[in-house]
């Protein structure tokens, strides 16, 4: 894993060098993703938040299907402003924090937190349990992660990961949420390659 005071780089490098096509996690329809969020059933004003989302075209479609209270957090200003130029004056509509998820300190809670490949970069234990306790104290709702599985990739973007299955994902944040959906996607690359992902939604609990 990067030292923390070179991950913003690592990022920011990343995005400047790279197009959609050329990093494998690239989705045209981010098909699960918008699933799990109509099914928490919340209505189009609920404050949502994509952790990780940066260039990522999820904000594009829940543009387009009325939610009007997004935030996408990324590390990398390069991914963010990638987003918001590719979504021209509708990413007016959108609140962009370019923040480390772990330094991330919310000034209001959401009902949905959204997070497609950014917890499994996290692999220190000091750095697990600061986004659990994250979510732990800023979650209203509904918490959706999606994350390599054991039948997953080892390493993305050059960095290591950690791997989940569902008891292990379920283990993360048993104290406040109550896992409602797991399962398993193949994720295929714009290389023609298939990453395992696991897909989860829990619902707060206390």
């Amino acid at each position: 894993m990067l030292a923390d005071n070179s991950k913003k780089q690592h990022w920011e490098t990343v995005y400047a060098d790279k197009n959609p096509n050329e990093v494998s996690w690239t989705q045209e329809n981010p098909n699960s993703s918008l699933r799990l969020i109509s099914n928490t059933g919340v209505s189009k004003n609920a404050e949502i938040i994509d952790i990780g989302g940066g260039d990522s075209q999820l904000v594009d479609f829940l543009l387009n299907e009325g939610y009007v209270n997004l935030t996408v957090l990324d590390i990398s200003s390069n991914a963010i402003g990638k987003a918001r130029a590719r979504l021209g004056k509708k990413s007016r509509k959108v609140n962009w924090l370019n923040r480390d998820m772990v330094d991330f300190i919310p000034t209001k809670k959401y009902d949905v937190w959204h997070d497609r490949a950014a917890f499994h970069f996290l692999t220190k234990s000091s750095d697990i349990r600061r986004y659990v306790e994250i979510v732990e104290k800023f979650v209203s709702k509904e918490l959706i992660i999606a994350c390599f599985s054991k039948k997953g990739p080892l390493r993305c973007s050059g960095l290591d990961i950690t791997q989940y299955d569902i008891k292990s994902i379920k283990e993360q944040f048993k104290d406040n949420f109550e896992l409602i959906e797991g399962f398993y996607r193949d994720h295929q690359t714009p290389f023609n390659t298939s990453q395992n992902f696991l897909f989860a939604r829990f619902r707060r609990i206390k």
